[in-house]
């Protein structure tokens, strides 16, 4: 996911994200242990997701704080 689309999104929304991103995050380490995953580049992909959706999820709580 692009950071454009992220920053369109408000905040109940990018938290909704994370979570979703972090369950597909856990499928995939399962999938992984398990020997099922062919496409091993999907992990590093959603792991850099999390940390884009997190970090504009930062970025718009502090500019609500101030």
């Amino acid at each position: 996911m692009k950071a454009s689309e992220l920053r369109t999104k408000d905040v109940p929304a990018l938290e909704k994200e994370v979570t979703d991103l972090l369950r597909a995050h856990f499928g995939l380490r399962m999938q992984k242990g398990t020997q099922q995953l062919t496409n091993h580049s999907q992990l590093k992909n959603t792991r850099r997701d999390i940390a884009r959706a997190k970090t504009i999820l930062a970025e718009k709580k502090k500019g609500a704080a101030k």
